[in-house]
């Protein structure tokens, strides 16, 4: 059974490699239809294959180099297919004959940006059907890819089971425009629910053991996820004095063998948590990706930096206006959480050695698609540069993710994923939220006049 189970998962793994590029579409042999030869899925879905990537040159007037956080100025890339074949300044690198020359020369070009922490699913409501969500999903997707974000982690399907595998898989395919996704599909919680209550098939698994974590690990990953999303601090709630108090959900034996199980099949996991002692322990038990921490203090954050976790504070989802509106419900207006996680945040990017991240947490009610450059501003807002926060959500996501092979820079041999604004970036940092072209493996997604 193990052997056919560990079968199961390498070949999961190598239909996702080799869909990774819309290259890899499959067209139909012996086909007595209308029109060319149309494209087949591994399910069986028929349709139109994606036109194959024509020679394409790139003009930068300016080029945001991720590795060394600075501007370049003038110079050309060259795609090969979905990749890039050379870049280079414009004096040194030749553009092939008769390639369709892409003219950015007014504009600043940058890696394509990667949102490290989205829901792509609404939560599920009892009026939403399953075709409902998918389509709001859809929809989702395309706003973040047109708003300049080509990659993203996918933080649970909200409700929606493991529908995030069949999203990721369908755009990997190139049946729809979307950002290239890692997903982490239910996420694992502490056992709230009483044990004789049936489970919900579609909502995140429910362990009360270290046998039961262990074996919810390889489930969710059997079933294609990236990522396993973990929960080791609930809420949180304000003392009569103004101490903030946080939930701690699972013991710190299970949730070692939550990551231990994650580790050990070659997966991450990804940690909510909004401090306390259920965050110290996501710390000490090697969570690789520390999310919030509204209470993060320095010696978690130095103990972060030992461990080479990383640290994405999803600073303007817990920054809203209705942040203060509960907070005000529950303290009669006496106490609040935003100042504390902005102290945090700025705590976070101050600390020496620390990789911060830019993960957005959009879940389309209170933070919609699309909007997701908004966090690069308030990034800057608690102390990083520009150039920084840039690099945040580029480069360092990409290491996160365990992608820096293919996605994070301008570079040879990686996709050719890019963005370009009209303005500097690195002197006002919202510029990337008027991004005006975007182009995801070779293929040019947006174009604005």
């Amino acid at each position: 059974m193990r052997a056919h189970w560990m079968g199961m998962v390498a070949g999961g793994v190598a239909v996702a490699a080799a869909a990774m590029a819309i290259g890899a579409q499959t067209p139909a042999t012996g086909w007595r239809g209308a029109g060319p030869p149309p494209c087949t899925g591994p399910d069986g879905g028929i349709y139109k294959c994606a036109p194959g990537l024509r020679p394409t040159a790139v003009r930068a007037g300016r080029l945001f180099d991720s590795r060394t956080a600075r501007i370049v100025t003038n110079q050309v890339i060259v795609l090969d297919g979905d990749r890039i074949a050379e870049v280079g300044p414009a004096a040194t690198v030749k553009i092939p004959a008769g390639a369709v020359v892409v003219d950015l020369s007014r504009a600043t070009v940058m890696p394509g940006l990667i949102d490290a922490h989205t829901h792509m699913f609404n939560t599920r409501t009892a009026k939403m059907t399953t075709e409902q969500s998918m389509l709001i999903a859809v929809q989702n997707a395309q706003a973040d890819l047109h708003a300049g974000f080509t990659t993203a982690r996918d933080m649970s399907s909200h409700g929606n089971g493991y529908a995030d595998i069949a999203m990721r898989d369908a755009i990997n395919l190139g049946r729809f425009d979307g950002p290239r996704y890692q997903v982490s599909t239910l996420g694992i919680v502490w056992g709230a629910r009483p044990a004789t209550e049936p489970a919900n098939p579609l909502a995140s698994t429910v362990v009360r053991s270290v046998d039961e974590a262990r074996a919810a690990v390889r489930e969710q990953i059997e079933h294609g996820a990236d990522w396993i999303k973990l929960f080791p601090a609930g809420n949180y709630s304000f003392k009569p004095d103004g101490e903030v108090e946080y939930q701690v959900t699972y013991p710190m034996p299970v949730l070692q063998a939550l990551i231990d199980e994650t580790h050990r099949l070659g997966h991450k996991a990804g940690c909510h948590v909004y401090g306390g002692e259920g965050q110290r322990n996501a710390i000490v038990a090697g969570c690789d990706t520390i999310e919030h921490a509204f209470g993060l203090t320095q010696e978690q954050a130095d103990m972060m930096v030992a461990k080479h976790l990383f640290y994405d504070p999803t600073l303007i989802r817990y920054t809203e206006p209705n942040m203060d509106d509960t907070d005000g419900r529950n303290t009669g207006g006496k106490y609040r959480m935003i100042p504390i996680f902005e102290k945090a945040v700025s705590l976070g990017i101050a600390t020496k050695g620390l990789k911060v991240m830019v993960g957005s947490g959009v879940d389309g009610s209170t933070y919609p698609h699309g909007q997701q450059a908004l966090d690069f501003a308030a990034l800057v807002k608690r102390g990083m540069t520009p150039a920084s926060a840039i690099q945040a959500g580029t480069l360092i996501n990409a290491e996160a993710l365990g992608w820096t092979d293919r996605v994070g820079s301008i570079e040879k041999g990686k996709f050719a994923d890019m963005v370009a604004v009209a303005g500097d970036p690195t002197a006002d940092i919202t510029e990337i939220q008027r991004v005006t072209w975007v182009m995801k493996g070779g293929r040019i997604i947006r174009n604005d006049p």
